[in-house]
């Protein structure tokens, strides 16, 4: 494990020998340097962890050099050190950014404790910079893969809007399309990405409870309230609530909701007091609020507020070009996620995921990419390694099936011939086969039995005939 490195930059040099000595012997990794200039460069040429810096110096002074420190490193623990007994100093320098202020002549034990616990703060610093840090790895602009008309147009829109100072973003799209991907783009894209990001999935939570989940209550409101709870736009204050599936909410909610928006103000369930909340709200539906407008569904006042700014995430099979890329991109993102050898598809995997119908969008491609990765040992991934599903290039729901002859076929006829492609295709696996026709194993044998493919057996005979 690393040692923490410390630097000490004092003009006195018994203060920096002493120190040297007393702070090697706990562990410490220490140097110094008589004056600002020196400690200055010791800082640019290596990192440290923490510095204790002198206030009166020669040349630069204490103060001149935590500044400039500052701009080179932010994290970096800095504790002054000065006979000056000034509060007004010791007010300074915390607002340059000191982590602590000690007098002297010091007790050695003082500053052992004040080291401490400005490695404690640090290790914490760091933790919560590399959190964010993989949270924009896999949450930022950059995950809305694609290099589509319309998925430039969502990342720029979704850039703007991040750099805007709208307070309220509606983003529709179908199941899977990245809705929720895109409102955590435009968190962290935005002033606010310091802030807290929460999230509530409003069919998700029943009638009676959400309106405390998302507003708070106070101890005593209902028989289980038994203390004072926050909710979730308290909670979220500076930062972004995220409204996931909005037009599922019930209509008294929405009516509050209106009322929040319009004001920044609401009460726990229960209490009397104000709360005031300075929040950027984004609302996801996979629903067409429009429509639910017209059939009484929906606040129209809420629909309009929602849509102050909106974004509409395309389907995937509005962005067919790019499903080779984002297959690519996933397949990378697993391997490298499960520590796997890097994979690439076929010309013709890739033909078929292109011709493939998605309905679950990105979300159906991304769980199938991840699929293969974890089970395939090939470099390549061929079309045999796709799902059955992924191999026949199921069309889109717009898209016909089967043609109709002129004049006509029988039902039974096209349902028996179906029956007996998915099994050869199936290579005979009965429960492959029902996957392939979207059935259960037990409906495919019936059907099998039925049309003579299997003999049944006494235990069928019941079955057929329902």
């Amino acid at each position: 494990m690393a040692r923490t490195k410390v630097l000490i930059i004092d003009d006195e040099k018994l203060v920096r020998w002493s120190l040297q000595q007393k702070l090697s012997k706990e562990g410490y990794e220490v140097e110094s340097a008589p004056t600002g200039e020196e400690g200055i460069n010791l800082i640019r040429e290596d990192g440290y962890d923490l510095v204790l810096l002198d206030l009166r110096l020669p040349g630069m002074d204490g103060v001149s050099v935590l500044q400039e420190i500052r701009k080179l490193e932010k994290e970096i623990g800095v504790i002054m050190l000065t006979a000056e007994t000034s509060i007004s100093r010791a007010v300074e320098c915390v607002r340059l950014g000191a982590h602590n202020y000690l007098c002297k002549p010091f007790d050695f034990e003082e500053v052992r404790v004040a080291l401490e616990k400005a490695r404690e703060d640090l290790k914490l610093r760091r933790e919560v910079t590399r959190i964010r840090r993989a949270q924009r790895r896999k949450f930022g602009l950059e995950n809305l893969v694609g290099e589509s008309p319309q998925m430039r147009q969502v990342r720029d829109i979704i850039a703007r809007i991040g750099e805007s100072d709208a307070t309220t973003v509606l983003i529709e799209g179908e199941n899977g399309t990245g809705k929720e991907l895109a409102a955590r783009a435009i968190h962290l894209g935005s002033a606010r990405a310091n802030q807290p990001f929460m999230g509530i999935n409003c069919s998700a939570i029943p009638e009676a409870l959400i309106e405390s989940e998302l507003f708070g209550h106070e101890r005593g409101a209902f028989t289980d309230a038994k203390s004072t709870k926050k909710g979730l736009f308290e909670l979220a204050d500076g930062g972004t609530v995220l409204l996931d599936e909005v037009g599922d909410m019930e209509p008294s909610l929405q009516a509050k909701l209106l009322r929040v928006l319009e004001s920044r103000e609401f009460q726990r369930v229960g209490g009397t007091q104000s709360i005031s909340v300075d929040v950027r709200v984004i609302a996801a539906t996979n629903k067409n609020l429009e429509q639910a407008v017209a059939d009484g569904e929906f606040r129209r006042d809420l629909y309009y507020r929602l849509k102050v700014i909106s974004v509409r995430m395309p389907s995937l099979r509005e962005q067919a070009e790019d499903i080779p890329l984002l297959a690519s991109h996933y397949l990378a993102k697993f391997a490298e996620e499960f520590n796997k050898p890097p994979k690439k598809l076929s010309a013709d995997a890739a033909k078929a995921l292109r011709e493939y119908g998605w309905p679950g969008n990105v979300r159906e491609l991304r769980n199938a990419m991840e699929r293969l990765v974890i089970l395939e040992r090939t470099e390549v991934i061929l079309l045999e390694h796709l799902p059955p599903e992924l191999r026949l290039g199921i069309r889109p729901a717009n898209r016909s099936i089967i043609q109709l002859p002129p004049g006509g076929v029988a039902l039974a006829e096209v349902e028996r011939e179906l029956v007996f492609q998915a099994m050869e295709r199936a290579g005979g696996n009965q429960s492959s086969a029902a996957e392939l026709l979207g059935i259960e194993r037990d409906a495919l044998r019936r059907r099998l039995i039925k049309f003579g493919y299997l003999a049944a057996t006494a235990s069928d005979v019941s079955a057929v005939k329902c």
